[in-house]
């Protein structure tokens, strides 16, 4: 996989969060990470923080909260 690819997924979904490129491109989250780094530096794609409520305040996994971040292309 290359810069180019991860462009193009980008462009064509608009949106995508971690999870989802690194499953698509079958790699681990942490070398996807680095490989959107470079593109959040050159000022071609943006990520955002959401807090995303969880599907039970009790839940034990994540105390009722989630954060997941969202990548999108701008240029």
């Amino acid at each position: 996989m290359i810069l180019s690819d991860i462009k193009k997924y980008l462009m064509q979904h608009k949106r995508a969060t971690l999870g989802d490129l690194a499953i698509h491109f079958e790699t681990e989250p942490e070398a996807m990470q680095g490989m959107l780094d470079q593109w959040i530096r050159k000022g071609k794609v943006t990520s955002y923080k959401v807090q995303a409520g969880c599907c039970s305040k009790s839940c034990a996994k994540c105390g009722g909260e989630s954060n997941m971040e969202i990548y999108e292309w701008t240029a």
